[in-house]
């Protein structure tokens, strides 16, 4: 499989991402900031590390890793949380420009102040 990232931006993410070659297409549901045992942490950062920890761990499971991402859509409960948001998924993400969507929006549990969803291919 081969991503190339249309027009890439400094932010870790690209205007498009056109996959080529690829035999398997994973869709991931949106993952949330709750550990396997129920619990979710009270800050943002520890719920966004938290969330992308969710989404690395479905990517796993299927022999992927965040390289395979295509696309991702992030769903913030509140604008205030975009920097920190960009910050740790730089982190997570490193050179890798896969399509982004940010939406602020409400959450299905007001303790859940994101959710991430993707889609990965390999």
């Amino acid at each position: 499989m081969q991503l190339t990232s249309i027009d890439p931006q400094p932010w870790s993410y690209a205007q498009g991402a056109l996959v080529t070659g690829a035999d398997r297409v994973l869709f991931i549901s949106g993952q949330v900031p709750e550990a396997p045992d129920g619990t979710v942490p009270d800050d943002f950062d520890s719920q966004c590390r938290l969330a992308w920890r969710n989404v690395l761990t479905v990517l796993g499971e299927a022999g992927m890793t965040e390289r395979h991402l295509v696309k991702v859509t992030i769903f913030l409960s509140d604008r205030s949380y975009r920097e920190a948001n960009g910050r740790i998924r730089r982190e997570v993400l490193g050179d890798h420009c896969p399509a982004l969507t940010i939406i602020i929006t409400g959450i299905y549990d007001e303790a859940w102040l994101l959710e991430i969803e993707a889609v990965a291919a390999a």
